[in-house]
C-alpha cells in the first residue's frame, strides 16, 4: 500500500517541483544547531530566564524619585510576584499566556509613569498626572528644540518611541518566558510560590529591613494606587473649582470704582522667568544676585524711586510658568492645566482686565515668549499683544529665549511705553532671559547701540552652550544666578533710564528653579517688588509690611500668589462688588 503525504499533515515536505520552503529549512537548521550545542543551548535559556527575572523584579521594584534609585530599592520582595506566580500556575496555557503578555505590558505602562514621575518631580516638584499632563510632553519636545536643536530634539523623540516600544515588548516576552518556567516545574514552583509568601507575610508582620528598607514590598501596587488617586482627585477637582472660579469678590465692581488710586499711572506688571527665593538665600547663587538687587536699590533711589519687597508662594514649580502667571493674576490657586483651561475660559476678573475695564488705561503684552497664536490675550483685557515675531528683533536666539531681555525691553519703550498717548499705559512684560537651560546667557550692552538685536550675535555664539552645564548642578546654579543677574539689571537699568514720575513697576518670578538648582525640597516662594517715585502709591501698601528695597528679608510676610490680586485691587481704592456666575 503506497502512503500519501497531504500538506496539511506534512507541512514541512519538499515540493516536487522546486526546492523545500524557507520555513522548513529553518526549522530544520535549528533543529540539528539545537543538537549540536546543546550545552550552548542550555546556557541561553538560562541566560535568557535571569534576564527577564531581573526586568520583571526590577520593574516591580523601579521607584518613581531619581534620589530614590539606590541599591537598597531592590533587595525587597515584592508581593505582586507572588501573587502573580499563583495567578499564572493556576490559568491553563492558553489563559496563561494571555494573561502573561497583558500584565507585561501592564508592567511596562507602569514602569513609563515611574519614570515620568522622575522626570515631573526633578523638573515641576510634582508627579505626572495621567490626565492632564500629556500635552506637556510635546512643550517638552519643543523646549528641547529650542535648546538643542531640531536635529537632537528628533533624535531624542525617535529614541524615546523605540525605548517605550521596547520596554512593553521586552516585559511581555519576559513574562511569558517567566510564566512557561512556572508551568514546566509547576510542583517546584508552588513550593517556591508558599515559602515566598510566608517569608513576604512573615517580613512584613516583623517589619524586617535590609539596608534601611522593608523586606516586604508592595511597590507596583502602590505606584498604581497613586496614579488612581491622582487621575480620581483630579476629575473631583475639575467640577469643585468650576464652582469656585464663578465667585469673584470684584466681579460686578463698576468701572469707575476699579483702581481709582491708580488713575493717571503707567502701571507694568513684569514676570521674571525662574526667579524663585533660592535665587536670594541659596550660598552659591545669592552673593551675586544680592549685589544687583543692592546696585539695582541704589540706582534707583539716585532716580528718586522706591521700593517695597515681600514672598509670594507659587502655584508651580521648576516650569509651566503661565500658572503662577494666571494664578497672580486671576486671584485663583491655578496649579494645573485643567484650572488653567477652566479660568481661560471663564468671565472671572484678571487683575490686568481690571485695567482695561475702566477704560482708562490702554492696555498691552509684551510676550517675547510666545510664538504662535495666544488666545489667551482676551482673558488678560490686553488690548493688543506684542510676540516674539513683533518685536524687531533679528539677533540670534538665547536657547529657550528668543532674545535677550534688554532687547525686549528696550523694544517696549521704542514701540510701546516711549509713544505718546491719549491715555496711561496699562503693560504686562514677561522676561524670559533667565529660562532653563541657563546657556548660552546675553551679556548687558551700550542700550544705544541695541539696534536690531544682532549685535548679540558674537556674544551669543562665545557663550556656554546647553550641552556644557545642563548635567551639572554646580554649573547650572552659577549660569541660573547670572542669568538672574542679567534679566535684574536689565529691568533696573531700564526703568532708570525710562521710568517716569508716573511709573509704577510691580515685578516678580513666576517660580521657583528647577530641583537639580533649588535643592529637594526647597520651597515654592518668589521674591515681588513694587517700585515708583510717587510717594502716594507706596504709602497705600504700608500696611503690606514689606521690606524697603528690591530684597525681601527673609521674614517678610508670605502669601500665597493667588492672595496678591485681592489685595492689590483693594489696596488702591476698588470696591470689592462679588459675582457668582
Amino acid at each position: 500500500m503506497t502512503d500519501t503525504i497531504t500538506e496539511s499533515s506534512a507541512p514541512e515536505a519538499e515540493d516536487a517541483d522546486g526546492p523545500p520552503p524557507a520555513r522548513a529549512t529553518l526549522r530544520s537548521r535549528l533543529a540539528r544547531w539545537r543538537t549540536a550545542h546543546p550545552t550552548t543551548l542550555r546556557t541561553l535559556r538560562w541566560t535568557t530566564t535571569i534576564l527577564a527575572a531581573v526586568l520583571v523584579l526590577g520593574a516591580l521594584l523601579f521607584p518613581n524619585r531619581l534620589v530614590a534609585l539606590q541599591p537598597n530599592r531592590f533587595t525587597r520582595i515584592p508581593v505582586e510576584a507572588i501573587i502573580g506566580a499563583a495567578v499564572m500556575l493556576a490559568l491553563p496555557r492558553r489563559p496563561r499566556l494571555v494573561m502573561a503578555v497583558l500584565s507585561g505590558v501592564g508592567l511596562g505602562v507602569v514602569t513609563i509613569l515611574n519614570v515620568l514621575d522622575m522626570g515631573f518631580l526633578e523638573y515641576l516638584g510634582r508627579g505626572f498626572n495621567l490626565v492632564l499632563d500629556w500635552e506637556l510632553l510635546d512643550d517638552a519636545q519643543a523646549y528641547v528644540e529650542d535648546s538643542m536643536g531640531k536635529a537632537t530634539a528628533l533624535g531624542a523623540t525617535i529614541a524615546v518611541v523605540v525605548l517605550i516600544l521596547a520596554l512593553l515588548s521586552l516585559m511581555a516576552l519576559a513574562m511569558v518566558r517567566l510564566s512557561n518556567l512556572l508551568a514546566d516545574h509547576r510542583q517546584t514552583a508552588t513550593r517556591g510560590t508558599l515559602i515566598a509568601a510566608t517569608v513576604w507575610v512573615t517580613c512584613s508582620a516583623l517589619g524586617v529591613q535590609v539596608s534601611g528598607m522593608p523586606v516586604a514590598s508592595e511597590r507596583t501596587a502602590g505606584a498604581v494606587k497613586v496614579q488612581t488617586r491622582r487621575v480620581v482627585d483630579t476629575l473631583r477637582d475639575e467640577a469643585e473649582f468650576r464652582k469656585v472660579a464663578k465667585v469673584d469678590a470684584f466681579g460686578a465692581t463698576p468701572p469707575a470704582q476699579l483702581v481709582p488710586d491708580l488713575r493717571g499711572k503707567d502701571v507694568i506688571f513684569t514676570f521674571i522667568e525662574s526667579y524663585g527665593r533660592s535665587a536670594l538665600e541659596d550660598p552659591a547663587i545669592a552673593p551675586g544676585v544680592d549685589k544687583t538687587l543692592t546696585t539695582g536699590t541704589e540706582a534707583l533711589t539716585k532716580a528718586g524711586f522706591h521700593a517695597k519687597s515681600g514672598w509670594l508662594t507659587s502655584a508651580t514649580y521648576g516650569g509651566s510658568s503661565w500658572l503662577g502667571h494666571s494664578t497672580t493674576m486671576s486671584g485663583l490657586w491655578i496649579d494645573n492645566q485643567q484650572r488653567y483651561r477652566t479660568v481661560m475660559a471663564s468671565d472671572h476678573l484678571s487683575l490686568t482686565k481690571a485695567f482695561q475695564k475702566t477704560g482708562a488705561w490702554d492696555t498691552v503684552g509684551v510676550m517675547p515668549g510666545v510664538q504662535k497664536g495666544w488666545p489667551e490675550q482676551e482673558y488678560y483685557g490686553l488690548d493688543r499683544v506684542y510676540n516674539a515675531f513683533q518685536l524687531g528683533y533679528q539677533g540670534p536666539k538665547f536657547s529657550w529665549s528668543t532674545m535677550p531681555d534688554q532687547y525686549a525691553l528696550e523694544a517696549f519703550q521704542r514701540q510701546i511705553h516711549g509713544k505718546k498717548r491719549d491715555k496711561p499705559l496699562m503693560s504686562e512684560v514677561i522676561l524670559t532671559s533667565s529660562h532653563q537651560p541657563w546657556a548660552p546667557i546675553p551679556k548687558m550692552v551700550d542700550w544705544n547701540r541695541l539696534g536690531d538685536g544682532s549685535l548679540f550675535g558674537p556674544i551669543q555664539k562665545a557663550a556656554l552652550k546647553p550641552s556644557e552645564i545642563i548635567t551639572n548642578s554646580t554649573r547650572s546654579k552659577q549660569e541660573y544666578g547670572k542669568s538672574v543677574q542679567y534679566s535684574l539689571t536689565s529691568l533696573t537699568q531700564w526703568l532708570e533710564r525710562y521710568g517716569t514720575d508716573d511709573t509704577v513697576l510691580v515685578f516678580l518670578g513666576d517660580h521657583q528653579p528647577i530641583a537639580r538648582v533649588s535643592g529637594t525640597g526647597a520651597s515654592r516662594d518668589v521674591p515681588i517688588s513694587l517700585v515708583a517715585k510717587d510717594p502716594d502709591v507706596l504709602s497705600k501698601i504700608a500696611s503690606w509690611n514689606w521690606t524697603d528695597g528690591l530684597k525681601p528679608a527673609p521674614d517678610a510676610p508670605v502669601w500665597k500668589m493667588s492672595a496678591f490680586r485681592d489685595r492689590f485691587l483693594t489696596a488702591y481704592g476698588s470696591t470689592p462688588r462679588p459675582s457668582t456666575s
